[in-house]
């Protein structure tokens, strides 16, 4: 007997399944196009990106900007974030000319930031480290004058600081930033302090200082017992060519009137009046009272000495009586 074949048409799902089957098990024709890359020596801003994939490069030069801004000024340091001043870098717009660049060549990097936040930041920064400014001050030290130190006002250049940042940021330049500060003298330091006086009561002497440094010596008329000299430290207050002599509201010069500038005024041709209430430095008619407690409280010089004096402090000066 014959065997019988079926001669019936295979239907076309079969073939499909056959055919998927058949693709699976071969092996791969051919790899996965590979993912471009930049150039050799390509740089973004100052990122160095050659050789990297789109990714890749997005996120080196993601990690270069996040670093933070470096400052420092004498012992201190300190870093901040771009953040904080709103910033943040084009990166698409920065990669795509990066992958079309040639070897070699450098991309710009535009970077966003807010032009307000630093200058709130540079504001905040003159705040901390404004120092003001403090003149020399006087003070006396085994009966000499001594002359402090001046302090100088320190203000941050706030001009510098903002174009420094601003460089930082748009470069993508982490380099420390140093502190841009200017120094202003105070008034009075010790190069100018001027002229110090100190009245020794005990000795009857006057010594001119000019600052530290000692200039001359006079003798003179201090208080008698009923109306010493005051002790202390007081200041010029007033300086009078040929001056009006008038009495002061004391019993000692009830009656008396006012006596115009000439030979008979018990002030002279100078005085130098001091913050010491009815006291003052002055010529007197009367030179035999130099060197003797001969006056009502106020200090007595030779003519000659008190005008060479007169010319040689102003309002202001320092005056310091001792019982030295």
């Amino acid at each position: 007997m014959e065997p019988r074949y079926d001669f019936r048409p295979v239907r076309p799902l079969v073939l499909l399944a056959l055919a998927v089957v058949a693709l699976a098990a071969a092996p791969a024709a051919s790899a996965q196009t590979p993912e471009p890359t930049i150039a050799p020596g390509v740089l973004v801003g100052h990122v160095s990106v050659g050789g990297m994939t789109a990714l890749e490069a997005r996120r080196a030069v993601q990690a270069a900007f996040d670093v933070k801004l470096a400052f420092h000024f004498q012992e201190r340091s300190w870093a901040v974030k771009p953040t904080l001043f709103g910033a943040y870098p084009r990166l698409l717009v920065a990669v795509q000319a990066a992958l079309a660049a040639s070897a070699g060549q450098q991309v710009k990097l535009h970077v966003v930031y807010r032009p307000a936040k630093v200058r709130r930041y540079v504001a905040y920064l003159a705040r901390v480290f404004h120092r003001a400014p403090k003149s020399s001050e006087v003070v006396l030290r085994n009966l000499k004058p001594f002359v402090t130190e001046a302090v100088w006002e320190r203000t941050v250049r706030r001009a510098l600081m903002r174009r420094a940042i601003t460089r930082s940021l748009v470069l993508t330049l982490r380099q420390s930033i140093k502190l841009q500060i200017a120094r202003h003298a105070p008034s009075v330091t010790r190069l100018n302090f001027g002229a110090v006086l100190i009245v020794k009561r005990g000795s009857r002497r006057l010594e001119l200082w000019n600052g530290m440094r000692f200039v001359r010596r006079f003798p003179i008329a201090v208080g008698m017992p009923a109306h010493p000299t005051p002790l202390g430290r007081y200041r010029v207050v007033m300086r009078e060519r040929n001056p009006t002599w008038n009495p002061p509201d004391s019993p000692w010069a009830a009656g008396l009137g006012p006596v115009p500038p000439g030979p008979a005024n018990p002030l002279g041709t100078r005085w130098i009046g001091t913050s010491a209430p009815g006291i003052g430095i002055h010529g007197t008619p009367a030179p035999s009272t130099v060197g003797t407690a001969a006056s009502h409280g106020c200090i007595r010089m030779y003519m000659r000495d008190v005008e060479w004096l007169f010319e040689r402090v102003r309002i202001g000066t320092p005056v310091f009586f001792v019982s030295a």
